[in-house]
């Protein structure tokens, strides 16, 4: 009964998800990890391609992991491409728990969904095609219990 239960919910979820109209979405692509297991070799890579350099956007690091995942953060390289060939490269770390150990993200049974703003207001500053690519930089080789990662980018809705 309660697995059926679960089943209603999350098809009632998706259903709603892709009725809702979100205009500010300028790219969302998430990746699943084979074996819930993101090895240090195994890198994520994203393609946007951007036609407006005048709009502001905010970015999103997406992340599903089961609550028995064994750290309370994640360190994760971006390296970006610019159309132009030119690359930079971030380093960045997600709080998934909080401090009373009360794991971040919304969840269902045993995993967490987390959306976490990385960038905030920023404008392209070339037209053409970005890739963006994410690897795990923790001192583990293999990160097990993480399903997916993605990136969101979405219009800015508050200007600065």
């Amino acid at each position: 009964m309660a697995h059926a239960l679960r089943n209603l919910l999350l098809i009632s979820i998706i259903i709603l998800s892709l009725a809702s109209c979100d205009n500010n979405l300028v790219f969302e692509e998430n990746q699943s990890f084979k074996d819930k297991v993101w090895a240090q070799k195994d890198l994520k890579s994203f393609e946007v391609e951007i036609t407006d350099t005048l709009q502001a956007c905010d970015f999103y690091f997406n992340l599903r992991h089961g609550e028995d995942y064994a750290f309370s953060n994640i360190f994760v390289f971006m390296k970006t491409e610019f159309p132009n060939g030119k690359a930079a490269k971030d380093t960045m770390e997600f709080m998934l728990q909080s401090q009373s150990g009360k794991w971040n993200g919304s969840g269902l049974g045993d995993l967490r969904d987390n959306q976490i703003l990385f960038k905030q207001n920023l404008k392209f500053p070339l037209k053409g095609k970005y890739k963006f690519t994410f690897e795990q930089a923790m001192r583990e080789e293999k990160l097990e219990n993480v399903s997916e990662l993605g990136l969101r980018i979405e219009k800015t809705s508050v200007s600065k």
